[in-house]
């Protein structure tokens, strides 16, 4: 028989148990990654003195209404989650948490975020981070099996955090946020592609077909993925070009264009999965370093 100690600590251990799970379920390190993109452009948006306490309220707002949309992009896929080696140990296909309480997790965190926007920001603020949720569970999610066009589906949720950002700070889609749009949305092809590339053998088990060609790990796909990086060099600078941030961050965004560019021109040279693994995490590197730049220079 247990002891009170024993029941004590055991309870604990279910308790933390239970927790993890509910943070792997957000994909914490992306929806960091998506709230940091969307705070650093509210900061680049903002005029006069940053209010500290607004800024952090965003970027919890932010990454809530993320982790509601990973959430439930992961209860649509649970039984495709099962069937890969990167996604079999996630909490519903392991069994740690059932469906309805990660749907009820996912509504909780949606609603808290969508009403912190609109009580705290502006409305238009909370109907495009909706719209961002829908068309990410909704529309991104289902297409993975039909084919490439969920990449370029998913690249508009995926490039909304720095409109997000802007609208929050000013109340209105204005060029400056366009412009940080564009930006994050070209940028998604070349990083996503890469993690489809390195994981391509993985999704062919659950039926996804993400890389732009049929024939998948190949000198075309890779040029394609060029294509795209090219086009993200000049728009990367325009920001500066446009007056809305300094001479600095441009020559930052170009040098580290230029680095991605490299690797990019590895895969189409060499085209393995390392390659693409290194401008994956390039890819990862990129885009807070250029956004990083974009708000210490912001004119």
């Amino acid at each position: 028989m247990m002891t009170v100690e024993e029941k004590t600590e055991s309870a604990r251990t279910r308790w933390r148990s239970k927790i993890k799970a509910y943070v792997e379920l957000l994909k914490l390190r992306l929806a960091v990654i998506v709230g940091l993109s969307g705070a650093l452009a509210y900061m680049l948006a903002t005029e006069g003195a940053y209010n500290i306490a607004l800024i952090v309220l965003f970027s919890v707002s932010g990454l809530m209404i993320t982790g509601a949309a990973n959430a439930t992009n992961q209860v649509l896929e649970v039984e495709l989650d099962r069937m890969m080696n990167r996604t079999g140990k996630r909490p519903l296909p392991s069994g740690r948490l059932t469906k309805r309480s990660a749907l009820y997790f996912a509504g909780a965190l949606l609603f808290v975020g969508i009403l912190i926007q609109t009580l705290w920001f502006n409305p238009l603020t909370a109907a495009i981070s909706f719209i961002s949720y829908l068309l990410y569970s909704f529309a991104y999610t289902p297409l993975k099996r039909v084919g490439p066009i969920a990449v370029f589906v998913g690249a508009i949720p995926g490039g909304l955090p720095p409109l997000i950002g802007c609208v929050a700070a000013k109340g209105t889609i204005d060029l400056e946020a366009l412009v940080l749009f564009a930006v994050q949305f070209v940028w998604q092809f070349p990083h996503f592609w890469a993690i489809a590339w390195v994981l391509d053998d993985d999704y062919k088990k659950a039926g996804f077909r993400l890389l732009p060609l049929d024939n998948a790990k190949s000198l075309n796909t890779a040029l394609i993925v060029l294509v795209f990086t090219l086009v993200l060099l000049p728009l990367s600078i325009l920001p500066t070009q446009l007056g809305f941030t300094g001479s600095v961050s441009g020559w930052v965004a170009s040098i580290a264009g230029l680095g991605f560019l490299y690797l990019n021109l590895r895969l189409v040279k060499q085209g393995t999965d390392k390659n693409a693994l290194q401008l994956m995490f390039g890819s990862f590197l990129y885009l807070p370093i250029v956004q990083i730049a974009y708000v210490l220079d912001k004119v």
